[in-house]
């Protein structure tokens, strides 16, 4: 190759007419579009006839004299050789003949540069369409202990801002209870007549502790309920058990993970006492008590009553919500927390206005099960539990086997999964869930029912869907379960922050034929078209403002039953499990077109039962699923994952959600099960890794790159945290790892060659 410097170069292989041909093209399209020749045609001329001249431009540039002698700035043998390289993005530099050469061949490496830097070091693909925001919840952690220190955090963002001081709040959740409010007026009066007064007008109730301390006000608590309950038997509207108020402060409930103890709650026992052994699954109504009425707000009494709430929806399978109490002093609040958060009725003083009192708690002892939030589509008959759905032929009941698993936390989707089956055919289980989603979300069993009709294999296949109804109407947060209540008349309403519009990128369309050119559109295998440049972005000039959030209470009953991945019986079943998986996922995302967005460990299923018809191994839950082609955002406010599991970039959140994250949560899902589990029924909790359940996704982001930014590294904390039963697994993690993250880097580049891979090694 010649040793002469660039301008010795260009000074002895002139251009000279060698771009003619170039320009002669240039020009005729311009002339036929109608606009000016400059570089600023570009911008409208047609996607194909620019790729044209993009493919005419570098062949001309190619067969120039001074080409194979000029040096390359990327490390190759010479410009030549870069040129064939370029297939990249249009330039808007102007290729004119009448240049002077050295500014064509300046430009001409500029652009060469340019492109070849982008080949091998391309940006990270961002989306003109909004991506959905990462939010946290609860519901999220896997092989936690949950101790408080952490939880609270996480269950406070989690609630959001709650609403207090919300007017009707009392007529919207006690107006229906039969009888109630003559009943309570009549009770109240017995209060201020005889001998011995229960209430006084001047002071309030007899033998209200002074201080208002815990204890004392427990003791004082109980037996008044009692006897409001005496002088309301004339009244009582229904027959069954008498309930009572149960308190037990010191014990923790049987149930918790985190050992979470109750102030006072609201069972159906009417023998329970100080001593009983009480579970979650048996309080109706928790409430919370604290001395100090300044303890009236959201990080002390409200937070403490949100905890209680969700230890109470984990127990209660069929649960929709929460009604609840917080007494501060003399100060109460009456709550109902569901999957939107937690909003209370205006404060009272329960000394003053000693008939709210009285409705109030005659109201929580005489609800029915539907009033307190029980779902009535579940029914119970003798022994057996009953799901009921709506088919074209009318109801049918699916009899509940057993409950596979209920997602733990209050806000959010709260997903619940049943194993079922029909009545006349108990050997072939069915899986029911129920889960609350976006109104403005695709169905998730519309997906499902697409991914079946496509043929899509090892993913859990579809056999009915529909939206709940409960009181002859959707079951949504706002207009059923809060019964139309405004939050935005609570007295501490803060407006949800509006969220800035998407950019939206103008597809460049061609003028003679109409035709336009669709991102990630296969193109036939013989177009040698390049991409164009990013056009200019329209944006709003204003933020979107947002209608109040709201959930739809929704169900899905698929065909295919199994166990969690890491309950796989071998380590030979739980890779086989994984590979199909892996071929699920594949075929969900090639057949149709549609991106799963939350692997975790209870998403992937495993069936090792010969007599089970289910597939051997399948993937669940298309809650989170999009079209990987869409065109706008969901408009979902949040989406939410299981963290531990999350690609790195998007916890990041500075990506397009593509197939390359979710492969990588497949790596996190399996490193995840070699350290936790010592085979297939032994987990175990490992400090370092349960705080991936609590760190903020910077944080974690932050921590899994130290994880895997270094091969040895990395092989260290394999060896040092696997457990013994997954040890020999360490060298095909490891190779696992090398293609996942090559050379302890994130992806750069889509890489649909990854799905073999993994697949080759699993």
């Amino acid at each position: 190759m010649s040793t002469q410097s660039r301008s010795q170069v260009i000074q002895s292989k002139p251009i000279g007419e060698g771009l003619d041909g170039f320009c002669n093209a240039f020009n005729l399209i311009c002339d036929d579009i109608g606009v000016p020749n400059s570089s600023q045609a570009l911008n409208q001329v047609s996607y194909e006839d620019t790729q044209d001249l993009l493919v005419t431009l570098v062949s001309t540039l190619q067969v120039l004299p001074a080409a194979p002698l000029l040096h390359s700035q990327n490390g190759g043998k010479s410009l030549f050789y870069d040129l064939s390289r370029l297939h990249a993005e249009v330039r808007s530099d102007d290729f004119d003949a009448k240049r002077p050469n050295k500014f064509v061949w300046d430009a001409v490496y500029n652009a060469v540069y340019n492109a070849v830097t982008k080949l091998t070091h391309p940006p990270r693909p961002t989306s003109s369409v909004q991506q959905t925001p990462l939010s946290i919840n609860t519901g999220s952690f896997a092989n936690s202990t949950e101790h408080c220190k952490y939880v609270d955090g996480v269950l406070k963002e989690e609630l959001g801002h709650l609403h207090a001081g919300i007017p009707s709040f009392f007529e919207a959740f006690f107006g229906d209870v039969p009888g109630l409010r003559p009943a309570a007026q009549a009770v109240f009066d017995k209060c201020k007549e005889g001998d011995s007064l229960l209430f006084w007008v001047e002071s309030g109730w007899q033998g209200w502790p002074e201080g208002a301390k815990e204890k004392d006000v427990l003791s004082w608590f109980a037996p008044l309920t009692d006897r409001l309950l005496d002088l309301a038997k004339e009244h009582w509207p229904v027959s069954g058990n008498r309930r009572r108020p149960l308190a037990q402060p010191h014990r923790p409930l049987q149930g918790s993970t985190a050992d979470c103890k109750l102030d006072i709650g609201f069972v159906d026992n009417p023998n329970a006492g100080v001593n009983s052994k009480c579970q979650w699954s048996q309080i109706l109504i928790p409430g919370e008590l604290k001395s100090n009425p300044s303890a009236d707000k959201a990080s002390k009494a409200w937070l403490d009553l949100g905890r209680y709430a969700r230890e109470v929806l984990i127990a209660q399978d069929s649960r929709r919500f929460v009604l609840g109490f917080t007494l501060c002093g003399s100060l109460m609040r009456l709550w109902t927390f569901d999957r939107l958060g937690g909003i209370a009725s205006e404060q009272f003083d329960i000394n003053k206005d000693g008939l709210q009192f009285v409705s109030a708690m005659l109201g929580f002892l005489w609800m029915n099960k539907e009033q307190l939030g029980f779902d009535p589509t579940i029914t119970t008959v003798g022994d057996k539990r009953y799901i009921e759905i709506e088919q074209e032929k009318g109801k049918e009941r699916l009899v509940i086997d057993r409950l596979i698993r209920r997602v733990p936390c209050v806000a959010g989707r709260a997903t619940t999964c049943w194993k079922v089956y029909k009545e006349e055919d108990p050997d072939t289980p069915l899986v029911a869930k129920d889960s609350w989603q976006y109104p403005e979300r695709e169905e998730e069993g519309e997906l499902l029912r697409k991914a079946t009709k496509n043929g899509v294999r090892n993913v859990a296949r579809y056999f009915h869907h529909e939206t709940i109804r409960v009181g002859g109407q959707e079951d949504n947060i706002c207009a059923n379960v809060r019964k139309g209540l405004d939050i935005t008349k609570a007295t501490n309403y803060k407006p949800e922050k509006p969220i800035p519009p998407p950019s939206t990128t103008r597809r460049r369309t061609s003028q003679r034929d109409g035709s336009s050119s669709v991102p990630g559109q296969k193109r036939s295998s013989s177009c040698t078209r390049m991409p164009l440049p990013p056009s200019k972005r329209t944006c709003l000039s204003s933020p979107i403002k947002r209608a109040v959030a709201n959930w739809v209470h929704r169900r899905v009953i698929v065909c295919d039953y199994g166990k969690p991945i890491y309950k796989a019986s071998s380590q030979i079943s739980l890779l086989a499990a994984f590979k199909q998986c892996i071929e699920g996922y594949e075929s969900l995302h090639t057949q149709a077109g549609m991106l799963q967005r939350n692997i975790s460990l209870n998403n992937l299923m495993v069936n090792e039962d010969d007599g089970n018809p289910s597939q051997r191994a399948f993937l669940i839950n298309l809650d989170l699923a999009i079209k990987e082609q869409r065109k706008q955002s969901s408009g979902a406010r949040a989406k939410t994952g299981t963290r531990a599991f999350m690609a790195i970039g998007v916890l990041l959140d500075d990506e397009q959600h593509s197939y390359m994250h979710d492969l990588e949560s497949f790596f996190w899902v399996l490193f995840w099960i070699c350290i936790h589990c010592d085979g297939p029924n032994q987990e175990r909790v490992v400090p370092r890794f349960d705080k991936w359940n609590y760190l903020n996704t910077e944080e974690l982001a932050g921590s899994k790159k130290g994880i895997v930014d270094d091969e040895q590294d990395f092989l260290r904390t394999a060896q040092t945290n696997f457990t013994p039963y997954y040890q020999p697994l360490i060298p095909y993690v490891n190779r696992l790892w090398r293609k996942v993250f090559p050379n302890g880097e994130r992806w750069r580049a889509p890489n649909v060659q990854l799905y073999h891979d993994m697949k080759q090694i699993l």
